[in-house]
């Protein structure tokens, strides 16, 4: 028997929220079907009585009534009279509502959130703000003049952009190429795919670069290639490493990534007569030969006799403009070049029709010969400021890799705990990457990976103070004893005259077997040399209101007071007083701190130096 429709009243009571008011509708309504109160086959209000009765605008329930409706609880019956679908019941219990809520923030929300980090020495990224500007702004908009294109593939859609790479690789790297032989891809990776699927290297052996990069190696593990690690030393990738067995070698000659040499002329040659007798592909990935420091620039693998045929080039704009143009570049062998366009035909992988235009334009126009010669100069200048504040701070640290590219290389003692030191830097707000990021096999070798595009000359040495401090704090340990007391520290010190008879007097000397401030493992760095401590002693001794004056070898240190100062004296020796040489520059401001604010609690040098290693 049919279910005649009745009319019921609703104790409808909308919640306190700060939801929209169709939705707070709905949700009692769809609440009152979860309790019983209205079940399916029960005819609603009309809009005009509910809004009458709710105090609210009939708009608002017009649109909760076409929500519910649209979401299957309610359908309008002839007669117009609104009936309660079936089933709305069960949808209800179920949990279903009529419309989605916003997420609700946690407490915990922004905790997860990466931090910012003060200095970004990460490798692998420009500095897009060298870019000038108006300059980018009129290659856009020159792009956005052109067709909407309908996304058919067409052969001359990026002829514009072919043409102007072609000029550009020939100016800048050597690389003769006919226009139509450039193909374009949406990112290093992609071209990799590419080669992999034309070249069929799935299940084949590939020698790749150890160290090597990262997001290359996973590319041909994806795409089926089986990697070989093949190492490499100061002038590139070992050619005594390849087997017969290889079907490929993947190789960074112009910058090798990330150790940075250089593959030497003679390897290349090698390389390439290597390849042509096993008939194997060489994938050279010129990720940022574009820029080269004090040195002459080495012709690319694919421009040298005998290249073309059997080396895949690879170029991206991603170093030289922005990684979020997804604008790379492909010059295959000639037999290799229809297989990789219909592999990327199968993908569907393409670069932005709007981007390619932008990007032709800006080549075209002169302005990216002139963007790149600025950015040059400023790297250039990073890269020295960031060399010399390594130096200074932390010499130890065997600087490479510093002839080409955006990064250099600082080795770390034999034995440093890569990933321990790197979370101490990022904890001091410092990103950089480990030599361990770039390998899949251990590696006695151990490295910081420091990029410096992104580091302000001026931050340079402030960056550097922080990598030697977490040097030295993750290198505390058993080559200090500690006095504990002011007693035992004063113990070890002696009047500087009394030491060095005839020597001026009136200050202290540390003992030259303990360092009393540097005696907390915090800061002790036992990779740095005496030169560097007594150089990196002065530079923190003037930046933390301490006076530091050097003549005829003999350094004096002046602390405290503007009104009586404390002097340090020499004791007549070429070593600066108080053993400098056995400080570190947060040690030296530390001390110099916490006296000037008066904390050590005296102005005796022993039990201001044990207040502030406390």
């Amino acid at each position: 028997m049919t279910r005649h429709a009745r009319p019921v009243e609703l104790p409808l009571k909308l919640a306190p929220s700060d939801a929209p008011l169709r939705h707070r509708v709905a949700d009692a309504l769809i609440e009152l079907l979860r309790t019983g109160h209205l079940r399916p086959g029960d005819t609603l209000p009309a809009t005009r009585a509910l809004a009458a009765e709710l105090a609210i605008s009939r708009n608002a329930v017009m649109a909760a009534y076409d929500e519910l409706a649209a979401a299957g609880f309610i359908h309008a019956a002839a007669g117009s009279s609104t009936i309660v679908s079936p089933g709305a019941d069960l949808a209800a219990r179920a949990g279903i509502s009529s419309h989605i809520s916003p997420p609700q923030p946690t407490r915990d929300a922004g905790r997860d959130s990466p931090r910012e980090p003060r200095w970004n020495l990460r490798p692998g990224y420009p500095d897009s703000g060298l870019i000038e500007a108006s300059h980018w702004r009129t290659a856009w908009r020159s792009a956005a003049q052109q067709p909407v294109t309908n996304g058919l593939g067409s052969s001359r859609q990026h002829r514009p952009l072919q043409e102007a790479l072609a000029a550009h690789l020939r100016r800048t790297r050597g690389v003769a190429a006919d226009p139509t032989d450039i193909i374009l891809v949406p990112g290093v990776s992609a071209a990799l795919r590419a080669l992999a699927a034309a070249a069929q290297l799935a299940g084949r052996q590939v020698a790749f670069e150890q160290p090597g990069y990262p997001e290359g190696r996973r590319a041909l593990v994806y795409a089926g290639a089986v990697i070989r690690p093949v190492p490499v030393d100061d002038e590139g990738l070992d050619l005594a490493e390849l087997a017969p067995g290889d079907a490929a070698v993947y190789t960074t000659p112009a910058h090798q990534y990330p150790l940075g040499a250089r593959l030497s002329a003679s390897r290349r040659a090698g390389l390439i007569r290597w390849a042509r007798q096993a008939q194997a592909l060489v994938i050279e990935d010129d990720y940022d030969g574009e820029f080269r420091y004090d040195v002459r620039g080495l012709p690319a693998l694919h421009s040298m006799p005998g290249g073309p045929d059997v080396v895949a080039y690879v170029g991206t704009a991603s170093k030289i403009l922005s990684p979020g143009l997804r604008i790379a570049w492909l010059i295959a062998p000639p037999g290799l070049r229809q297989a990789v366009r219909q592999a990327l035909v199968f993908t569907d992988e393409a670069i932005s029709a709007t981007a390619g235009h932008a990007l032709a334009h800006f080549i075209t126009s002169g302005h990216l010969a002139r963007h790149l010669a600025r950015a040059a100069r400023t790297y250039a200048a990073r890269r020295r400021a960031l060399i010399a504040g390594l130096r200074d701070t932390a010499p130890a640290l065997r600087i490479s890799g510093v002839d080409a590219g955006l990064h250099l290389i600082a080795g770390l003692p034999r034995g440093t705990d890569e990933t321990a030191l790197q979370q101490r830097l990022d904890h001091a707000g410092l990103a950089v990457d480990v030599l361990d990021q770039y390998t899949t096999t251990p590696l006695a070798r151990r490295a910081l990976v420091c990029g410096y595009a992104l580091l302000p000359e001026t931050q340079a040495a402030p960056a550097a103070a922080v990598i030697a401090a977490e040097c030295s704090a993750l290198g505390r340990g058993s080559t200090i004893r500690r006095p504990h007391t002011a007693a035992q520290a004063r113990a070890r010190l002696r009047p500087a005259g009394a030491a060095r008879p005839g020597g001026p007097g009136g200050g202290w000397v540390l003992d030259r077997t303990i360092s009393v401030v540097a005696s907390s493992t915090r800061f002790w760095n036992p990779i740095e040399s005496p030169t560097s401590r007594v150089r990196a002693a002065r530079v923190a001794i003037s930046a933390s209101g301490w006076r530091s004056v050097v003549s005829g070898g003999e350094t004096h240190c002046a602390m405290g007071t503007s009104s009586k100062p404390t002097t340090l004296r020499s004791c007549g020796t070429r070593r600066p007083c108080c053993r400098a040489a056995s400080y570190t520059p947060i040690a030296w401001t530390s001390l110099a701190s916490k006296i000037a604010v008066g904390r050590s609690g005296s102005r005796n040098i022993a039990d201001a130096a044990v207040s502030a290693d406390s």
